[in-house]
C-alpha cells in the first residue's frame, strides 16, 4: 500500500514504540538517490520534534545527518589574499549546543583521528578554540608540505561527517553512564539519530570501515534509549551494516520506493542483503514493460554492463553489446548509452527519449537476461503493475 513521506515517518516512529510487538532498535533504508531520503529525514524530524512545539528549555530530541548537516559549514577563501583558506561553521542554537558539548569534551582530536582514518593522514584539520573554523595542512614530512590548503569536496564531506560521528560517539559514551555520573545533561532526552548517506564518495575500503565501525557504535547504544533510522544509496554500506547487525533481533530492513503518482512504497526487506545488479534488473524490468524510459535509466544499464563485464572478464563494457543486439546497431548503441549516462544528460534534466532509442534500450535489457540467465526475483510484483517507478533526479 502506498504511502506519503509522513507516514512513512509515523511508520517508522509507531515501529519504536508500539506496545506487544517487536520494537525496532534500528531501522535500514535503502533507496535511489532521488527517491526522497533526505525529505524523509525532515518529514520524520518535525515529527519527533515540531517547531512550534520548541522552547529555550527544550531538550533535544533528535540529532541528524543529511544534506542540510552540510549546509551548517561554508568555506571563506580569502579571496583578496588568497592565504587562509578556512571553512566557517555556521551559527544557530543548534551547531551553537553541539560544539560546545563537542570543546567542553575535548573531542577535538577524536574529530582529527577520524577524518585521518577515513582520507588521507597527510591532512590535518587545525580546528580553532571555539569550534567556529577549521582550518587544513597538507604534512607529507617532505617538500611538498603545504599549509592552509583548501580541501577537496569529498574531503570536505567526509571531515563534516566526521564532527557528526564524533558527536554521536561522545553522546553514547555520555549516556552509557548513570545519571548522576554524566559529563553532560545535555542529550538525556535523546529519542533518535537518523543518518541519511554518510560520505559517499568513500571508496568502497573505507566505507566499509565506515559501516563497521557505524555498527559497532549502533551496538554500543543498545543500554541507552536512542533509536536508529540509516538511510542509503550504497548498496555496499547497505549490505554491510545489513550484515553486522543481522544477530540484533530489534532491527528493521526496508526498501523505499517512489512511485509516478508522488506516493511511496515502504517495503520490508528480505531475509539476506540483496544483490545489487539484480535489483537494478528489476528495477529496469518496470520501464521496459510500460516504455517509461528516462535518460537517467540508460545510466543504471550502463552500471550493470559495466559489473557483468568485469565479472565475465571482458575488458570493456562496449564488449557485450554486440552479444545483444544486431551489429547494425552497435555502434548506436554504444553512443547512446555514452550520451545519456554522462552526468550532464542522465541526471540533471528531463528530455524525452525517442521510441528508437527506447527500443535500443529494450533490445540490450532482453539481450542481457537471455545471454547470461539472469534470474529475477519480481519482487512486488503485484504493486508494480499498478503504478510505475517514478523518474528520480534529485533528492531536496
Amino acid at each position: 500500500m502506498s504511502q506519503t513521506l509522513i507516514e512513512i515517518a509515523d511508520k517508522l516512529i509507531k515501529a519504536t514504540k508500539e506496545e506487544g510487538k517487536k520494537l525496532r532498535k534500528t531501522q535500514l533504508i535503502y533507496a535511489f538517490n532521488g527517491t526522497g531520503k533526505t525529505r524523509l529525514s525532515r518529514e520524520f524530524k518535525e515529527k519527533v520534534d515540531p517547531k512550534h512545539e520548541r522552547s529555550e528549555e527544550s531538550k533535544i530530541k533528535i540529532i541528524y545527518y543529511n544534506a542540510f548537516t552540510e549546509d551548517l559549514f561554508r568555506w571563506d577563501n580569502d579571496l583578496e589574499e588568497d592565504e587562509t583558506r578556512k571553512l566557517l561553521v555556521h551559527p544557530n542554537s543548534f551547531t551553537d549546543l553541539v560544539f560546545n558539548f563537542l570543546k567542553d569534551e575535548n573531542q577535538d582530536g577524536n574529530i582529527i583521528t577520524n577524518f585521518q582514518n577515513y582520507t588521507n593522514r597527510s591532512i590535518t584539520p587545525n580546528i580553532n578554540q571555539d569550534f567556529t573554523e577549521i582550518s587544513f595542512d597538507y604534512l607529507s614530512g617532505g617538500d611538498d608540505s603545504v599549509t592552509n590548503i583548501k580541501i577537496s569536496k569529498g574531503e570536505e564531506s567526509n571531515f563534516i561527517w566526521c564532527v557528526f560521528y564524533s558527536l554521536i560517539e561522545q553522546i553514547i559514551k555520555v549516556l552509557n553512564d548513570s545519571e548522576e555520573d554524566r559529563s553532560s545533561d545535555k542529550f538525556n532526552e535523546l529519542e533518535y539519530i537518523f543518518i541519511d548517506d554518510p560520505v559517499s564518495s568513500l571508496d568502497d575500503n573505507h566505507l566499509i570501515d565506515l559501516a563497521v565501525d557505524l555498527s559497532c557504535l549502533i551496538k554500543d547504544a543498545k543500554n541507552t534509549n536512542i533509536k536508529f533510522i540509516v538511510s542509503t544509496h550504497n548498496p555496499l554500506f547497505y549490505n554491510v551494516l545489513y550484515n553486522e547487525l543481522n544477530r540484533e533481533k530489534n532491527t528493521g530492513r526496508y526498501r523505499l520506493q517512489k512511485l509516478n503518482d508522488g506516493s511511496y512504497l515502504m517495503i520490508d526487506s528480505k531475509d539476506s542483503p540483496f544483490s545489487y545488479h539484480v535489483f537494478l534488473l528489476e528495477e529496469l524490468q518496470v520501464v521496459v514493460n510500460t516504455r517509461n524510459i528516462n535518460k537517467y535509466h540508460f545510466n543504471i544499464l550502463r552500471n550493470i554492463l559495466e559489473k557483468t563485464s568485469t565479472y565475465l572478464g571482458f575488458s570493456h563494457w562496449e564488449d557485450l553489446i554486440p552479444k545483444y543486439i544486431n551489429s547494425n546497431e552497435v555502434n548506436k548503441a554504444i553512443r547512446l548509452i555514452n550520451l545519456y549516462s554522462h552526468n550532464k544528460h542522465s541526471g540533471n534534466e528531463i528530455a524525452d527519449v525517442q521510441e528508437t532509442e527506447k527500443d535500443i534500450f529494450i533490445k540490450i535489457y532482453r539481450g542481457l537476461l537471455e545471454k547470461h540467465s539472469f534470474k529475477l526475483q519480481n519482487i512486488e510484483d503485484t504493486l508494480v503493475e499498478e503504478q510505475t517507478v517514478a523518474p528520480q533526479l534529485q533528492d531536496a
